[in-house]
């Protein structure tokens, strides 16, 4: 009795397990469709945007305000979790092991006070006008207040792949980008906190920074020269590339969980990767990692975009379009009055920055998806958050497209840079020779593992005592083969 009561039971839960199975293979079913189908738009948009001239993310933006979302799968939208957790470490630590540190060195103090007070003083004023402006609360204005502080790197480097800029002003944007995003999550924190506890003192506020900067740096330190040290063990093009993503996102969660600046811990660990981690690899195992962050990036950034204009209803954008254009104007003033006074107070004690290059970090104040993210994750009570939330899209749609397509326009009247023959002449001899220097090394690594016969690179080879003061040794053949039976001429023999 009790076995057929149990047999009838398990014959009651099969067909109920086969139609849940059913359900989720007809979900991963649509979500593939739905990323074909965004891919495929993504390929036409670039296309298009190459003929028109204009940036490929506002392309893409646009190209998002054409899809309704009831048309695609539920699972498929602009997730903060996924944003925040996997996007952003992904876009961060790429971001920095491109960075030059020799460079960051180099213009480290304009980026701090940019990214750090800059950061503080422009969200005050812009939640000051916005809460004058708008009659928001003081809360929900802070907040809103520090997400419009974020800026979109990726905006602002595409237009300069249109026009040459100085690469001190390039390491700047990147370099600010890369900290403002620590400042701002570590303020809105801040923000939510206050929002949770009631009340929060000053001392208390400057603590949680000092911890979350601080311990943020450290963690980056640590995991960073972990990975290094297993770079040294590993010379192998695909497990470096599982180890550098495993190290950006649990950067990432192990800041996140101890309570520390997670991005701040992403920047600091792909820098010294970059720098340092690039130096016991080989020159193709160096290529491989770069070609394969390069397309991280670009993947992430354009299912990021094209999510960016499906979430935006064309309805509520034109209803809050007026709240928007006042909300641009509230954060670029926040920019206008921190921006060219700290960058004067600058020129006291560094290299100042020409005037022309400060109107390029004014305009390229572009917003991105970063802030709707932050927009979606803020706490469900905060007053007027669904108001909030409309208002930071539609905020980001008038930045992206209106900034978007007025920042190479701008870059091209500065004339930020003139262009000169030798000094291009000059850069592609420096490119040759770092060519050839990693060339050389890669044959040398093949060498010493066995992968290529001795006999095979022994005309590559720099020769030890070069007659010609030239500094780059060339390979006339090349081969991996037996030797010919041609008798060698006496130079080959000398060499």
């Amino acid at each position: 009795m009790g076995t057929a009561l149990a047999m009838g039971l398990w014959l009651a839960e099969v067909p109920l397990e086969a139609e849940a199975l059913a359900n989720t293979t007809s979900d991963v079913t649509g979500l593939v469709n739905a990323l074909i189908v965004l891919l495929l738009m993504a390929t036409v948009v670039a296309l298009i945007t190459r003929r028109l001239r204009i940036p490929y993310v506002v392309g893409l933006v646009l190209a998002g305000l054409s899809i309704t979302k009831s048309v695609l799968p539920g699972s498929v939208g602009l997730n903060p979790e996924v944003i925040l957790n996997l996007f952003l470490p992904i876009l961060i630590f790429e971001a920095a092991i491109n960075t030059d540190i020799s460079r960051l060195r180099s213009t480290i103090k304009t980026i701090a006070l940019i990214a750090g007070p800059g950061v503080l003083l422009a969200a005050m004023i812009t939640s000051t006008l916005l809460r004058w402006g708008l009659g928001l609360a003081t809360i929900t204005a802070a907040a809103i207040g520090v997400i419009l502080t974020i800026t979109d790197t990726v905006s602002v480097i595409a237009a300069f792949r249109t026009v040459p800029v100085p690469p001190r002003l390039a390491t700047i944007v990147e370099g600010e980008s890369l900290f403002n995003d620590g400042t701002a999550l570590v303020l809105l924190g801040i923000i939510t906190t206050v929002h949770v506890q009631g009340s929060f003192t000053v001392w208390e506020g400057l603590q949680q920074a000092i911890i979350a900067f601080g311990g943020g740096g450290m963690l980056g330190l640590g995991l960073g020269y972990l990975c290094v040290g297993l770079f040294q063990q590993l010379d192998d093009a695909l497990s470096n590339i599982l180890l550098t993503v495993a190290v950006s996102l649990g950067t990432f969660q192990i800041g996140h969980e101890i309570g520390v600046s997670s991005a701040i811990a992403v920047v600091v660990a792909g820098l010294v990767i970059g720098e340092l981690g690039f130096r016991q690899t080989s020159a193709s195992t160096k290529v491989t990692l770069l070609n394969f962050w390069e397309y991280a990036g670009f993947g992430v950034n354009t299912f990021i975009f094209l999510l960016v204009g499906i979430e935006v209803d064309p309805g509520v954008l034109l209803q809050t379009i007026p709240a928007a254009l006042f909300a641009v104007l509230a954060y670029q003033t926040g920019r206008v009055l921190t921006t060219y006074p700290l960058l004067y107070l600058l020129s006291f004690f560094d290299r100042p920055l020409p005037l022309r290059w400060q109107h390029v970090l004014i305009l390229g104040n572009v917003k991105g998806s970063l802030s709707m993210a932050l927009a979606l994750s803020l706490p469900a009570d905060l007053p007027g958050r669904s108001q909030v939330v409309a208002l930071v899209f539609s905020t980001v749609l008038v930045s992206l497209v209106g900034q978007g397509l007025t920042l190479p326009w701008l870059v091209k009247r500065l004339r930020l840079t003139v262009p000169s023959a030798t000094k291009q002449h000059l850069e592609t001899l420096q490119l040759n020779l770092i060519a050839a220097k990693a060339g050389q090394q890669e044959l040398a690594a093949l060498l010493q593992s066995g992968s290529l016969p001795k006999i095979s690179t022994k005309s590559c080879l720099p020769p030890t005592r070069p007659r010609s003061p030239a500094p780059i040794a060339t390979c006339a053949t090349f081969t991996t083969s037996a030797p010919s039976t041609t008798k060698p001429t006496s130079k080959t023999k000398a060499t």
